[in-house]
């Protein structure tokens, strides 16, 4: 793990301390210089200048060929860790998010209410770096976060069902990047041996839970962007609110694994949204990000969370 202050995967502003890391995602710092929002603004409301993308551990269960991290840097064993507490976890992330964005303060082209609130987070994406639910106290970081006002996203790959069971977080999201086990195998590269059957075990978590629900699935160009009925049965064990299906990105370490032509463009993933609301009648509602390539399946129009002011 990269200590505190040093760079992963090439990026300088990739900043961990223990085993919390931080990273502002490219939207947050376009939104605090008034460039853009991230596709979460026009989804789901969050503010993007005030949003944490952060993970309590860099450790990952997965050996995705489309990941963009070192899955290098996924190999030290669990059992060597000494656990920060939840709240030491809060701290870190606010602590190093608002040290990264720092030097947007007097910059002349910020306004400084948007710089303000920058530096006063109101949601955090558990989803930078590795499998989160593999951090001991996931339920009470949530729980955390929630204390302080801050809305949580937590994004899984299913792996572990019962902690997703445990947790409470503002929107759950699960990734299903397959639509069958052999794909699965092939393209996830699960760590553990029953990868496939506990992703599902997981689906029905999702159904059951009361929290808003998302399945995410990346797509890459001719490895697991067919079968548009095997995601559809997938998703409807699934019963999440939302659906989101969005390009692979030609970036990072993927670029190793993969060729450039993996990454489809955003006609294809619209293409492909099309195919799959075929299997979903009720999923009728369709929303788009061109610059994300990322497309929204919904069932409702009222897709953003009541009580947020973007």
């Amino acid at each position: 793990m990269a200590p505190e202050g040093t760079g992963q995967v090439g990026d300088p502003e990739y900043h961990s301390r223990n085993h919390t890391a931080v990273q502002p995602c490219g939207w947050t710092k376009k939104a605090i210089t008034g460039d853009g929002v991230c596709y979460k603004s026009a989804f789901y409301g969050i503010a993007s200048h005030r949003c944490v993308q952060m993970t309590p551990v860099v450790r990952c269960n997965e050996r995705c060929v489309f990941c963009w991290r070192d899955h290098a840097g996924h190999a030290h064993a669990l059992e060597e860790t000494q656990w920060d507490d939840p709240e030491a976890v809060v701290e870190a992330s606010i602590e190093l998010q608002r040290k990264l964005l720092s030097g947007y303060g007097g910059n002349e082209e910020v306004d400084e209410t948007t710089f303000e609130e920058a530096m006063d987070p109101q949601h955090v994406a558990i989803s930078l770096d590795g499998e989160p639910t593999l951090y001991p106290y996931l339920p009470e970081l949530i729980e955390a976060y929630h204390e302080r006002d801050i809305t949580t996203f937590l994004v899984s790959n299913g792996t572990r069902p019962t902690v997703l069971a445990e947790c409470d977080p503002t929107q759950l999201y699960v990734s299903v990047d397959a639509p069958d086990r052999d794909t699965y195998n092939e393209v996830v590269q699960p760590m553990v041996e029953d990868g496939w059957d506990r992703l599902m075990d997981s689906l029905d978590v999702m159904a059951k839970t009361d929290t808003r629900t998302t399945i995410r699935t990346t797509l890459v160009e001719g490895h697991n962007d067919h079968d548009a009925a095997g995601y559809a049965r997938l998703f409807e064990r699934a019963d999440p609110d939302f659906i989101e299906l969005k390009a692979y990105m030609h970036v990072g370490r993927s670029r190793e694994r993969l060729d450039r032509s993996a990454m489809p463009d955003h006609d294809r993933v619209v293409a492909f949204a099309k195919a799959v609301q075929e299997h979903l009648p009720a999923f009728d509602v369709m929303k788009a990000s061109p610059p994300s390539r990322v497309v929204l399946l919904a069932r409702e129009e009222a897709t953003q969370i009541d009580g947020l002011d973007a």
